[in-house]
């Protein structure tokens, strides 16, 4: 039995043998051990033998049954090739049957078709004699519940009559006209009582008849004008519009033998009439009186009408219908889009003079007149090549002229002017439409507002030997700057995506680029001058502050600062106009200005010093001073104006070094590549100088 293991088998076998192990103090018997595992190979020897005969037995009968097995099947195949050939014998002689029959069903065809037309023929004739006798007695014409079948019959009479010559059946023609036409609008009003009472199915049998008569098109007139009825309540015309056509929808095509047309209909009908209507009393009151209300509501109108249309364009409306639906939505609006640019540019320009006056008003300021002109373009390239003021300087009392609210309020102004012009122009002006909104924009955002301002800045700059002038065309940069990042944003966010793909985009760009360059210029001439200014303050600084025994003390034994006063003042006032350029501009420009007021600093500071003699212990007080200066020029953080203030400092101990050091010092790192000259000057300064020994030293 399975699992089979030889090794467990065999040690069972021992264990049950008398004298197999050592159980229970039995000795072990190796012969007895021996005689039972031989006998026990005898008896597996037997039944090995036994189970192969089992064995040979079951294979022999399985042998012969596989040979039963497949004679059975071959004889099943025979049976079927028989029986698949005698389908093939019945599958050709139906269709030899079905030949047959479809060839007399054409003969008996084409004798029962003349045979009814003929009984048509003779029932018609009947009719047209009842009609021609001027008496109808058929009950097809009297009884009211056979109104289809008289339909028919009418219809067809109709058709026949006016084949007839006038003269000789203009009476029995002029009956079945009459006839005709009063069916037809029984017809119309059973279909038009059906709608009202809902039943969709008699409708749809009355529509099927009216579709071969003339009034057809009357009822589906009617039905679309009871659609509508009860169906425009509420206040949104809109919402109203697309529920309906979506009832209509589902409705329509259980009702008539072409929906899409109907439907179609409908929906040019609401176009036409409910939503000109609508959009006519909506912008013809504000057409004239009120400008701003009438670009709101005509972007409103138009963008609602649009998405009506995007939602009807989910019906089936017939092959082509978004040319339909665009031609009924520029039959409403065209006599309002043909102008539109004029009237938003008019009140884009009229709007944003509004804003800029009105915070002019509030700043009780009159706007200047900037001028243009030959004497004017003549002052503007003096001064952009001498840097100089020309005129009287202008006292601005600190006011920048700038508003950060008077430019969100023209950038909103505008931004809604470019969405009304993305919406409301047609694709071919688009581009153009949206350059001259721009052109706007530039006109008073950047010329009348940011130029006039920069204008007035650099007007009011105090000249650079003015005392204790204020200086706020700083104040001008940083707001200046502010105002383009959104003037910029504005450019890239709303514009371009109007004029991206145009021959416009050149055109904005350099227009763009050329407003800029022009601010840059008049930026960079009031920066400059500021910064003349500020060299003048501290001019006044030291010239009041600063005195020659500063520098040649009386007892040079009792000298008791650390640096002078002057120095503690330009020093004070560095700092403080550091702090407000870095405040005022971002980027490099913080350290462009920096690095040229740094470099002015230290001329001013370097021909300060050329001016006085030092002793001894003035000389170390003028080194304290450079000290404290140098210290300032690190809040500078430009590596240009530490170096000069380094040198210059190195420069100063040549006030104070032993004669005997001279040269040492004068080949030290700091001043070994620095003009012979320039030290020289500073050697000059000590009040030692003419000495035997220190000119010997030096020379």
């Amino acid at each position: 039995q399975e699992p089979f293991v030889a090794d467990e088998y065999i040690e069972r076998l021992a264990w049950r043998t008398p004298g197999g192990g050592s159980r229970g103090g039995e000795a072990f018997d190796p012969k007895r051990l021996l005689e039972e595992f031989v006998n026990h190979i005898q008896e597996l020897q037997v039944m090995d033998e036994r189970i192969q005969r089992k064995v040979e037995k079951l294979e022999q009968q399985c042998q012969k049954e596989a040979k039963e097995f497949a004679k059975k099947v071959q004889e099943l195949q025979k049976s079927n090739q028989v029986a698949f050939q005698h389908f093939q014998e019945l599958d050709e002689h139906i269709s030899y049957v079905a030949t047959k029959v479809c060839h007399l069903g054409d003969q008996l065809e084409g004798v029962n078709t003349p045979r009814q037309r003929a009984v048509e023929a003779q029932k018609l004739m009947k009719y047209f004699n009842e009609f021609l006798d001027g008496e109808l007695k058929s009950d097809v014409f009297t009884n009211s519940e056979k109104i289809k079948e008289a339909a028919d019959i009418i219809q067809k009479l109709h058709l026949i009559a006016q084949e007839l010559p006038f003269d000789r059946f203009s009476e029995v023609k002029s009956k079945i006209a009459s006839k005709y036409h009063d069916l037809e609008c029984q017809l119309i009003q059973e279909f038009t009582s059906a709608q009202r009472r809902g039943e969709i199915s008699r409708m749809r049998e009355v529509a099927a008849v009216l579709l071969h008569f003339k009034g057809y098109s009357h009822c589906v007139d009617v039905y679309i004008k009871q659609c509508q009825e009860g169906a425009f309540l509420r206040n949104d015309v809109f919402e109203d519009a697309a529920i309906l056509c979506q009832r209509v929808n589902k409705q329509v095509g259980e009702i008539f033998s072409n929906p899409e047309t109907v439907l179609a209909k409908l929906i040019q009908n609401i176009f036409e009439v409910k939503l000109q209507g609508y959009v006519k009393d909506q912008l013809e009151e504000h057409r004239k009186s009120d400008a701003e209300q009438y670009l709101k509501n005509l972007y409103d109108l138009y963008t609602r009408t649009t998405n009506l249309s995007s939602k009807l364009m989910e019906f089936n409306l017939g092959t082509d219908k978004q040319t339909f639906l665009s031609k009924l939505i520029k039959s409403i609006f065209i006599s309002y889009l043909e102008n539109y640019i004029e009237v938003e540019i008019g009140y884009l320009k009229s709007r944003s003079a509004m804003i800029l006056q009105r915070y002019y008003d509030s700043k009780n300021h009159q706007k200047r007149s900037i001028g243009t002109g030959g004497i004017q373009d003549l002052k503007e390239r003096l001064r952009q090549r001498t840097n100089l003021p020309l005129g009287p300087s202008i006292d601005t009392h600190g006011e920048t002229f700038l508003s950060q609210e008077v430019v969100v309020n023209l950038l909103q102004e505008t931004k809604q002017a470019f969405e009304r012009c993305h919406r409301l122009s047609d694709p071919s002006d688009l581009p153009k439409n949206a350059f001259r909104i721009f052109s706007m924009l530039v006109e008073f955002l950047c010329t009348e507002h940011i130029d006039y301002a920069l204008e007035t800045g650099l007007a009011g700059i105090p000249s650079s030997d003015s005392k204790n002038a204020n200086l706020y065309f700083l104040d001008v940069v940083h707001q200046a700057n502010t105002i383009f990042h959104l003037f910029d944003k504005q450019f890239n966010d709303h514009l371009m995506p109007l004029i991206s793909s145009s021959p416009k985009l050149s055109e904005c760009l350099q227009k763009k680029k050329d407003i800029i360059e022009q601010m840059e210029v008049k930026l960079d001439m009031g920066i400059d001058r500021t910064l003349n200014c500020m060299i003048g303050q501290m001019k006044h600084i030291l010239a009041a502050e600063q005195k020659k025994t500063d520098f040649k003390p009386e007892d040079e034994n009792n000298v008791l600062i650390q640096y002078t006063n002057a120095c503690v003042k330009v020093c004070g006032y560095v700092r403080k106009q550091v702090e407000k350029i870095r405040n005022s501009m971002d980027g490099k420009n913080v350290d462009t200005v920096l690095m040229e007021l740094g470099v002015r600093f230290h001329r001013l500071i370097y021909e300060h010093l050329q001016q006085y003699s030092y002793s001894c212990m003035g000389g170390m007080l003028a080194i304290c001073d450079v000290a404290e200066y140098r210290k300032c020029a690190k809040d500078f953080k430009i590596a240009l104006v530490l170096q000069l203030f380094d040198t210059l400092h190195a420069l100063c101990n040549l006030l104070v070094v032993a004669p005997d050091n001279l040269k040492q010092v004068c080949s030290g790192e700091q001043l070994a590549n620095l003009d012979k000259n320039i030290l020289h000057s500073f050697v000059q300064l000590r009040v030692d100088y003419r000495s035997a020994r220190l000119a010997r030293h030096f020379s």
